[in-house]
């Protein structure tokens, strides 16, 4: 099938939020056959991707190494309201306007664990570009930061709305947390890599140019 095959003839939004909302498009079978499909977005209406044909990133996930112990690395335990639970994952955040995916780690990082975080430059750009969450159900994307934090952790920045626990997690824990606890899925293929990566040079992996 054409990439450019447009299968859908009609947008329409169903919600108003702030930072998330319901669309239903007038979609198209293979055969032309017309049906309902129904797709959540962070994006204003004039800039979904599917109108826009751009790739942007939506929000970031923090690959922090402890600057002082590169062989640990720092992850949260987050209350997640739709599930009702606490679930393990990387600091993350949504990308305000005007940010780079870099500047909203550097602040998601402090506003989340209190520690600084200082993004890492080396290596490929292929692993730094956005990449698609759940394309059946959103068009929402995440893009990596890499990067080393420092400092101390506090609470003494994280909005109301927000339950977290900082912790800074060696192998022997990570392993623990990919093989009992709930996870997130950015998280269990980051400590996937964290748990393949030396202390001398904990971002070898990103120098596979992957875009050869």
């Amino acid at each position: 099938m054409d990439k450019k095959t447009k299968k859908y003839t009609d947008i329409r939004k169903l919600t108003d939020n702030q930072f998330l909302n319901l669309y239903e498009m007038d979609a198209l079978t293979n055969s032309g056959k017309p049906f309902h499909y129904y797709f959540a977005s962070r994006n204003r209406m004039e800039m979904l991707p599917l109108l826009t044909g751009k790739q942007s990133s939506n929000g970031i996930v923090i690959y922090p190494v402890v600057r002082k112990e590169p062989d640990k690395i720092v992850m949260i335990r987050q209350y997640r309201y739709p599930v009702n639970a606490w679930i393990y994952e990387l600091p993350a955040g949504l990308i305000d306007e005007g940010e780079t995916a870099q500047q909203a780690a550097v602040r998601e990082m402090r506003e989340e664990t209190g520690m600084d975080f200082v993004p890492y430059e080396g290596g490929s750009s292929g692993f730094r570009r956005p990449f698609y969450l759940g394309a059946g159900m959103t068009d929402e994307t995440s893009t990596v930061v890499f990067g080393f934090a420092e400092g101390e952790i506090t609470k003494q920045f994280q909005e109301d709305t927000e339950s977290i626990e900082v912790l800074i997690v060696d192998k022997k824990e990570a392993i623990r947390i990919l093989q009992e606890e709930r996870l997130s899925l950015r998280a269990a293929f980051l400590l996937t890599i964290f748990l393949q990566m030396g202390k001398e040079n904990p971002f070898a992996f990103l120098n596979t140019d992957i875009n050869k």
